[in-house]
């Protein structure tokens, strides 16, 4: 039997019916369920996220102070203090030193190098750098020592110094190491951290991969030894490959020798350092600007150099197939080879330059 409703029940359950959701009871709503443990969980998540965010705005404010390196200017700076330590005790610096620095940075190398020296000049190219180095010796005994010049490495003319230290960047390696072994008055030495292939290269052997003519040419120059190892973990941001520190000393008196002349050889053999020498040597271009620089020197000299009268390619075949030449390469000949025969061409009229 279906039980019959009262007025009262009646009355109540049309009320019930008619009322507009807003007015209804919610679960979720902390005042009709304060004592629901999800509303104390949907209270304390807000706080727990404000926390995050505030934590992650720290976070990228301490980021923003440091300065961010340019790797396109191949910008990688020291930051372990114990390497920048050992390049500076490595260096052997005097008291009475003046310092050639390329590439401070931030000035995290800057700053022992004027603890122990005379002076230091730095040349920097990024603006940015040129200020921060500046703030970091800003009203202490070290800012009178200190001059830094803005502006690129290799087109900036060095001042005098006794030593230079230098973390490299490494698309200038090559040339700031030709740079350097001209630089005249003669310098102590030279510490300086390249990319490591690089630094192998100048002090590779006759038969080495490495060997090139950059080998060739920096050691008949200077003398190269190898100091130390350095991670690429000791970088802000890491390089793509591990470094290393050398210390180039340059020969004094320096060899006799036309550097030109010398570089010019030395540039055509290596071009295809596994030929040998008569199959590089004995090519037309290289025929006629060798013939094209004997016309030159015989006018210079007022005379003829070659009594013989011998065009360069003959020249060329007699030299090269003289019994410490035939069927040589450039890749497995030493300096001693280099400059006999140099000489070689020389006396029968043929050069390089």
């Amino acid at each position: 039997q279906l039980k019959t409703l009262s007025p009262t029940e009646q009355k109540q359950r049309k009320t019930a019916a008619t009322m507009p959701k807003t007015k209804r009871p919610r679960r979720s709503d902390p005042s009709s369920a304060s004592s629901s443990p999800y509303a104390i969980t949907s209270r304390s998540a807000p706080s727990s996220s404000t926390s995050n965010n505030e934590g992650a705005a720290s976070l990228k404010s301490a980021g923003t102070n440091l300065i961010a390196p340019n790797t396109s200017l191949g910008q990688h700076f020291l930051k372990n203090p114990a390497v920048v330590t050992a390049i500076v005790a490595k260096a052997g610096l005097k008291p009475t030193d003046s310092i050639l620095e390329i590439g401070p940075g931030t000035g995290n190398m800057t700053v022992p190098l004027l603890q122990q020296s005379k002076s230091v000049v730095a040349i920097e190219y990024d603006t940015r750098m040129v200020r921060e180095v500046l703030k970091r010796v800003e009203g202490t005994s070290e800012e009178r020592k200190l001059k830094v010049i803005q502006g690129d490495a290799i087109k900036t003319r060095f001042p005098f110094f006794d030593v230079c230290v230098a973390n490299v960047p490494y698309q200038i390696s090559s040339a700031l190491v030709f740079k350097l072994l001209s630089h005249r008055p003669m310098f102590r030495c030279a510490v300086m951290m390249f990319q490591e292939e690089f630094a192998l290269r100048l002090t590779a052997r006759p038969g080495e991969a490495l060997y090139c003519r950059l080998s060739v040419n920096t050691q008949l120059l200077a003398k190269v030894d190898q100091l130390m190892k350095v991670g690429r973990n000791n970088f802000r941001p890491p390089p793509k490959v591990e470094s290393r520190v050398v210390r180039i000393e340059l020969r004094n008196p320096p060899p006799p020798v036309n550097f030109t002349e010398w570089d010019g050889m030395i540039r055509l053999l290596f071009n295809r350092k596994n030929k040998t020498l008569r199959s590089v040597l004995m090519t037309k271009p290289t025929i006629k600007m060798l013939d094209e620089n004997m016309r030159t020197q015989r006018a210079l000299n007022g005379a003829s150099m070659n009594t013989d009268n011998k065009t360069a390619d003959q020249i060329i075949e007699d030299v090269v197939a003289m019994e410490q030449w035939k069927d040589k390469r450039a890749s497995k000949l030493d300096l001693d080879d280099f400059l006999a025969l140099l000489a070689e061409f020389n006396k029968r009229g043929i050069h390089f330059a």
